[in-house]
């Protein structure tokens, strides 16, 4: 994501510098190594108008800036109120209420064949963190009389054994470099993502509208707002299981019930490919997220600060999961 921000920032005329932890090569910014004796307002060079973080500083610094917070809180704790968080049930869930949604540039993604004969399902993500429910994908799979490709994540751990189950009906690939992965997922009828924990944003939901690929999976976390619910209301509060309602769009079904997974995945070809790659195009590219974060900037550069109460929570988020009936 900062790749891609810094990329279209610039496209857009702006001049960028990153500061990283190693040196890397980059044709569209300026590159500086973090150098960890020093305080960071030592090394930030005096032309630099705005700093954007994504990690908490440690130090106040002496110019304008915002945050981008990517994870989910594990306890208690406030947030700076230049805090900007992945999407509106991400912040809803920290008691803020700025987001910006990430974005993809997908000129650096193998075009799409949405004209190609779509083999089988996939799965895409951290395969090996019990929230993303690979076990759960592998089961609807299953049921609907589909295949499943899993991509990304390890399969065996020293103390756990194995994380993903075997299955004849699935088959586990691992981290893959971005040609394998476009591969699989250019090949897929669908995604299934029947997440179990609060989901601040997924990038897999956006690869797999890009190639075409509507979403089989559960509403929990910012899943119902990437298929088009608008933010706000009900999706901006925790579900508790068997109380949530399915949700139906043109690019794909999410739903707490197994049954209707497994029906909406059956009936994978009522979705069209090209409306779920025009809307990845329109709703996720890195310009529009480019775009939004510049309002930003341009509310801190003339002084304001982004939340007049700075958010905050009192018990931890990352380990609330939920079932599926």
């Amino acid at each position: 994501m900062v790749w891609w921000l810094g990329k279209a920032l610039f496209q857009l005329g702006h001049h960028v510098t990153l500061m990283l932890k190693d040196t890397v090569v980059c044709d569209f910014a300026t590159t500086l190594v973090q150098n960890k004796q020093k305080s960071l307002n030592e090394q930030i060079p005096a032309h630099i108008d705005l700093i954007h973080f994504h990690c908490d500083p440690k130090t106040e610094p002496d110019r304008p800036y915002l945050i981008t917070y990517h994870e989910v809180s594990s306890g208690a704790r406030s947030f700076d109120p230049n805090t900007v968080f992945l999407s509106d049930r991400h912040a809803h869930m920290h008691h803020g209420s700025v987001f910006v949604y990430p974005g993809a540039d997908f000129e650096s993604y193998t075009p799409p064949d949405l004209g190609a004969k779509r083999i089988w399902y996939h799965f895409l993500g951290d395969a090996g963190k019990k929230g993303r429910n690979v076990r759960g994908a592998i089961d609807l799979t299953d049921k609907a009389g589909g295949r499943l490709h899993v991509v990304g994540g390890t399969r065996v751990n020293f103390r756990q054994g194995f994380r993903i189950p075997l299955s004849t009906t699935a088959r586990f690939h691992g981290a893959l470099s971005p040609d394998g992965r476009d591969m699989i997922v250019n090949a897929s009828k669908g995604l299934v993502l029947p997440v179990l924990w609060p989901e601040p944003f997924s990038l897999a939901v956006v690869e797999s509208l890009f190639y075409g690929c509507p979403v089989f999976g559960t509403p929990f976390g910012a899943l119902p707002e990437q298929l088009g619910k608008k933010p706000g209301g009900k999706s901006s509060q925790f579900p508790t299981s068997g109380t949530v309602e399915a949700f139906y769009s043109d690019y794909g079904c999410l739903s707490v019930k197994k049954t209707e997974l497994v029906e909406a995945i059956r009936n994978v070809d009522e979705y069209e490919r090209e409306k779920c790659h025009e809307y990845a195009l329109s709703r996720f590219s890195s310009k529009r997220m480019a775009e939004e974060y510049l309002a930003l900037y341009e509310k801190v550069l003339k002084g304001g600060v982004l939340h007049e109460n700075p958010p905050a929570v009192e018990e931890g988020m990352s380990d609330k999961m939920w079932v599926m009936s």
